[in-house]
């Protein structure tokens, strides 16, 4: 059987590799003229930057965390966690709540007291179930803690309102801290919170590009780039893929692109299906990344929930994650800025946004201005999957179309799901599972 996949980044490489693993003929048609999507590397002037923003390689899922360290063993730093959030103009323990001992007095009591009055009218059903993804937030930590960081933080990184998204999707992802916990972060006795991310690897040469190449090379003779596709049609027992200028002949076809851009490559799509995918929300992203002759704060990286220090929502500090990815005496830092397509930071030019960010990077005492040595900007069109309030009727019409026409959707922006490198990864093994060979 031969199979198509849709598609050259994290999860059609880890696709394709799993299937030839177990004896299956494969093709990889990625557009682009290189492949990774958006785990792609770039380094220039002895900086190496991830384009997609920033990637760490962590996972409670073992077999996942074991199989994306085997490809990187021989080229592995491993790091011991150290984020921070910047708040009121200091550097708060993240996450949030077990660094509540930092937080000016009038806040730690806000914090502490909301989480404990909110878990006790929550355990006596004073409390009616969360509706949307903002009285989840409060619902789960109180006003305290809600009103401080989370709601703020997570208005910026979604650049939309928290009370117009589901969520549905944070169970497992945000767990509600134990009260202990929260009384002990308090009053100053130390605490550790998502510690399945503790501790974390990054490649320590080429950047989280490295881990793709790694999955990539036992069918690197099967990948083809440039191959945009704009048809994809059954013929018979078989499927027909088209840039518009060669075809692919194959038994099956699999997905990994965006449903935005398979759908528009399918014949007879219902005007609901294109209604509900033209509906489904998602953020952009820009990557501003930075090159500093001397240190940097000794950051992992940082969350910024002030609206205040501009667009910016996590900065993160590349030269901590390996010591090559900056020439030496030299430091790296990337600035994430998410956005809607087509908003004001969209039109924004690149020397605008590097200008306010460095000009926030010196407010903060990360790096002056001086000691700039490096700069450029990175765009990516797809980057977060927003959970509104429509996402669930909206995602479960273009899978049910997709999965009728018998393309199997895998991945971050083909399930349309939020989804980080482990997701991706796992979403292919639990794929490969339900479809054994033929």
């Amino acid at each position: 059987m031969k199979t198509a996949i849709l598609g050259g980044g994290l999860t059609g490489l880890t696709l394709a590799r799993l299937l030839h693993e177990r004896g299956d003929e494969v093709v990889v048609l990625e557009a682009e003229g290189e492949i990774g999507g958006l785990c792609r590397s770039r380094t220039t002037s002895g900086f190496t930057f991830d384009i997609g923003g920033s990637h760490i390689i962590f996972s409670r899922d073992t077999e996942v965390l074991a199989f994306m360290r085997r490809m990187i063993e021989e080229n592995e730093q491993r790091n011991n966690r150290h984020t921070k959030i910047f708040y009121k103009g200091q550097y708060v323990k993240y996450p949030f709540e077990n660094g509540l001992a930092q937080l000016p007095e009038e806040d730690r009591l806000a914090c502490t007291f909301g989480f404990i009055r909110n878990l006790i009218a929550v355990e006596k059903g004073e409390v009616p179930l969360p509706g949307n993804f903002k009285e989840w937030i409060y619902y789960t930590f109180g006003d305290g803690i809600a009103e401080c960081y989370l709601v703020p933080y997570n208005e910026k990184i979604w650049k939309y309102p928290t009370d117009e998204m589901s969520h549905h999707w944070v169970d497992g992802r945000i767990p509600r801290p134990p009260v202990e916990d929260i009384i002990k972060s308090a009053i100053g006795i130390e605490t550790e919170g998502y510690t399945h991310q503790a501790v974390f690897s990054y490649p320590l040469d080429g950047g989280i590009e490295a881990l793709i190449k790694a999955i990539a090379r036992p069918v690197q003779q099967t990948i083809r780039t440039g191959f945009r596709i704009t048809s994809v049609k059954k013929s018979g027992k078989s499927w027909i893929v088209s840039n518009g200028k060669t075809e692919v002949k194959a038994d099956r076809v699999i997905s990994t692109i965006p449903v935005q851009h398979l759908l528009p490559c399918l014949d007879g799509v219902p005007a609901r299906v294109k209604d509900a995918c033209g509906s489904l929300k998602y953020n952009s992203l820009v990557c501003v990344n930075v090159g500093y002759r001397g240190n940097v704060p000794e950051i992992s990286w940082l969350y910024l929930p002030d609206p205040a220090l501009g667009k910016t929502n996590r900065v993160s500090f590349p030269s901590s994650y390996s010591r090559h990815v900056a020439p030496g005496g030299h430091s790296a830092v990337l600035a994430e800025i998410t956005h809607q397509p087509g908003d004001e930071v969209a039109g924004l030019t690149d020397a605008d946004l590097t200008q306010e960010v460095l000009c926030m990077l010196e407010t903060m005492k990360i790096g002056k201005r001086e000691d700039v040595v490096f700069t450029s900007v990175e765009r990516q069109p797809f980057a977060y999957v927003v959970y509104d309030l429509d996402y669930q009727e909206n995602i479960g019409i273009v899978k049910e179309f997709c999965q009728s026409a018998g393309i199997p959707l895998v991945g971050r922006f083909s399930q349309f799901e939020y989804l980080n490198m482990d997701g991706c990864i796992r979403s292919v093994m639990d794929f490969i599972a339900a479809y054994p060979p033929e």
